[in-house]
């Protein structure tokens, strides 16, 4: 802080002799020039030579002093905008990212400081992710050990008989079941995200894959007494087949999952121009408005004491979407409450 008073105690004192050397400088300068036009042009009466003189010395002065106000006015821009930014970034080291630095303070270094104010607001962005995947995780990994733990205790009763102890045996395997699955789509959403797995592409044909996987949910959708209606034009795809079958087994197992007994599944493939389309669709619930810009964040979930009970932990669709990305691709989002969902990809062909 000494220091800082002492350099500005030096900058003021520097001005202060360059502005009384300029005057002095300008008068001088005038008062000769002055001189010279009076010996060619006449001396004037009186005194109107004198104010001639100091006229022409003020006017020469305020010409010269502007590059130097503007120069001034550059540097003081310069020092408030490291004495700020300075400030900012202390901030910002110590974990407070809601900072803000004021624009159009700065002169030409504006642009630097919607930078600065940009990257505090990229990281107090960032960090509420952090924090909402701490609180997401923690939630959905205490659930099954809440569980977990319960059970293993009850099984320490003697007095249990067989089937008891098998249902808490099977709620226990049920219970890690979820959290492996958890762990399982976390590394792979880590992975995909990170790019460490590189795609392996090879040509298939995309209509045989979605068929594939509609029979193998088969089980689930005729235990709901879904109908399942496919319309699939005969379509071959350069992409990693493994990765792309994670899309479809997570898009129709969700239209299983919200489907109401009795309701309706329809699956269309076909090529629209230079991409290839899939459309799923079911007639459940739908999705509110205010919920279909979320659906495809990891672990958010529309209904959460609807998907407790029917499990999953809110991160296929995050799976589904960045895949199909990673392919060039993308997925979009129909859905009206009490009509139902469409899910529809598309992927260069």
């Amino acid at each position: 802080m000494r220091q800082h008073r002492y350099f500005k105690l030096t900058v003021a004192a520097f001005l202060v002799t360059l502005m009384l050397a300029l005057m002095g400088g300008s008068f001088a300068s005038a008062y000769g020039l002055m001189t010279i036009v009076f010996r060619g042009a006449g001396f004037p009466a009186g005194a109107w030579g004198h104010v001639i003189s100091g006229l022409a010395g003020i006017t020469l002065f305020f010409v010269l002093s502007v590059p130097i106000h503007a120069a001034l006015h550059t540097f003081d821009g310069r020092r408030r905008l490291l004495d700020d930014a300075v400030n900012v970034f202390e901030k910002l080291s110590r974990g407070e990212f809601d900072v803000f630095m004021p624009s159009g303070h700065y002169g030409p270094f504006d642009s630097l400081v919607e930078s600065i104010n940009k990257m505090a607001r990229d990281l107090d962005s960032m960090e509420k992710m952090r924090q909402d995947f701490i609180s997401d995780i923690s939630h959905e990994i205490q659930s099954p050990l809440t569980s977990i733990q319960g059970f293993a205790a009850l099984l320490k009763n003697d007095d249990l008989s067989p089937e008891r102890k098998n249902h808490y045996i099977e709620i226990i395997e049920t219970e890690s079941g979820r959290m492996s699955s958890l762990s399982d789509n976390l590394l792979r959403l880590s992975s995909l995200e990170s790019n460490d797995s590189p795609l392996s592409k090879n040509e298939y044909r995309l209509d045989r894959q979605i068929e594939n996987i509609a029979l193998t949910l088969e089980p689930q959708w005729r235990a709901k007494n879904l109908g399942m209606n496919a319309e699939l034009d005969g379509l071959t795809l350069f992409a990693d087949e493994s990765l792309m079958s994670e899309v479809w087994i997570n898009l129709l197992h969700n239209a299983v999952k919200f489907t109401p007994p009795g309701g309706e599944i329809m699956i269309a493939l076909h090529q629209k121009g230079e991409e290839i389309c899939c459309h799923i669709s079911d007639n459940g619930a739908g999705i509110a408005p205010e919920d279909q810009i979320r659906v495809f964040e990891r672990f958010y979930k529309t209904d959460k004491a609807r998907d407790r009970s029917l499990g999953g932990n809110g991160l296929g669709l995050s799976i589904a979407k960045r895949i199909v990305e990673l392919h060039g691709g993308r997925i979009e989002l129909k859905s009206e409450l009490k009509i139902g969902t469409t899910f529809s990809i598309f992927i260069p062909s």
